[in-house]
């Protein structure tokens, strides 16, 4: 039975796909240091879970369902020091101990952000009136107002010149494809300038298999660190500019070359995996939330990528989905990009 068909046996409106645009979104000190191995741009699972706690606080009366997120920065600030090449975050002195002295500083990173995000959204209750979407979406302004992003805080948009700023946008996704394709070809223009943040799983395993024409016992780890360390080479000279009777301990400069990317590669925590069995509610002490059950996990890690929105041909690459199998001790993110040049060669 479709959902149609459901909707017409229990009388409501049927379900319709939609687009939730939130355009240009500040967010003052955001974490950075989001994985033991990592630091930089928050990692995507702060993105989900604020997905979450957006749909919780709408409520199921509001009828509004989110299944995926993508993330578009176009502005990253991290509170570093500058200048040189070794750099430090900027530390609090802060809480003060009872006796007045200075607590020992925990290591922290924050960063401020300019992003747009794109939820892959459902309205369970028909709402094709254009009042009512838009009403909808400025009660999701309204709650992400006062919210927390990855840590930081949503900032108030900064007047701009001759314009109001821009507005969360709650989108039909029309029936045919090449409506769904003009649509958010409108829609990719004006997130430019920006970058969109996709999975790159393609990349680890095609750099596995070659790792493992050289060196049968590499495994993924040693394929990971190759695409994210900045790797320089020798550069091998053809064997017609080598004289035989130069001496070894010649003098002469090799010239070396940084081994390139395929595109601005970046190191990904996407998720999580379980160290432990699953423990009841209220099982472990100084839980956090004793209603619901814990178990203790360590980062899973990926590759992703950064690509300017016009390279994206469908909303389905930009959607990130939380996943996890009933059973399963894997509790990760996906995402539907594949660059089709690459998946070819691989």
């Amino acid at each position: 039975m479709t959902t149609e068909d459901q909707a017409a046996v229990t009388g409501e409106a049927p379900a319709a796909r939609a687009l939730l645009v939130v355009p240009r979104l500040r967010v003052q000190n955001a974490n950075t240091v989001s994985s033991p191995l990592t630091w930089g741009f928050p990692a995507i699972t702060a993105f989900t879970g604020l997905m979450t706690a957006l749909e919780r606080r709408l409520g199921r009366e509001a009828g509004l369902a989110l299944h995926g997120v993508g993330v578009i920065c176009h502005h990253f600030e991290p509170q570093v020091t500058r200048g040189g090449f070794v750099r430090s975050f900027h530390l609090t002195r802060n809480p003060v101990l009872q006796d007045g002295s200075t607590a020992a500083i925990v290591e922290e990173g924050r960063a401020h952000l300019d992003i747009t995000l794109v939820f892959d959204a459902e309205l369970t209750r028909g709402q094709t009136g254009e009042a009512e979407r838009a009403a909808l979406a400025g009660q999701v302004a309204e709650l992400l107002a006062g919210m927390r992003v990855a840590g930081g805080s949503v900032m108030p948009p900064l007047p701009t010149a001759g314009r109001a700023p821009a507005r969360p946008q709650l989108r039909l996704v029309p029936d045919g494809d090449e409506a769904r394709l003009e649509q958010f070809s409108r829609l990719k223009r004006r997130w430019l300038p920006g970058f969109a943040l996709v999975s790159r799983d393609d990349l680890l395993q095609q750099r596995l298999v070659e790792l493992r024409q050289r060196q049968p016992q590499a495994g993924v780890l040693e394929a990971w660190l190759s695409l994210v360390c900045l790797t320089h080479r020798p550069e091998r000279q053809p064997e017609a500019d080598v004289d035989a009777h130069e001496p070894a301990s010649s003098d002469k400069k090799v010239p070396w070359q940084i081994e390139r990317r395929p595109g601005w590669i970046v190191p990904l925590p996407v998720g999580y995996a379980a160290l432990s069995d699953l423990h009841p509610a209220g099982g472990v002490a100084g839980a956090r939330d004793t209603r619901v059950p814990l178990r203790f996990v360590e980062s899973v890690y990926s590759l992703g990528q950064w690509i300017s929105p016009h390279r994206l041909t469908h909303a389905g690459q930009l959607f990130w989905y939380p996943a996890h199998a009933p059973g399963s001790s894997l509790y990760r993110c996906f995402n539907d990009f594949i660059d089709p040049p690459v998946a070819e060669a691989a």
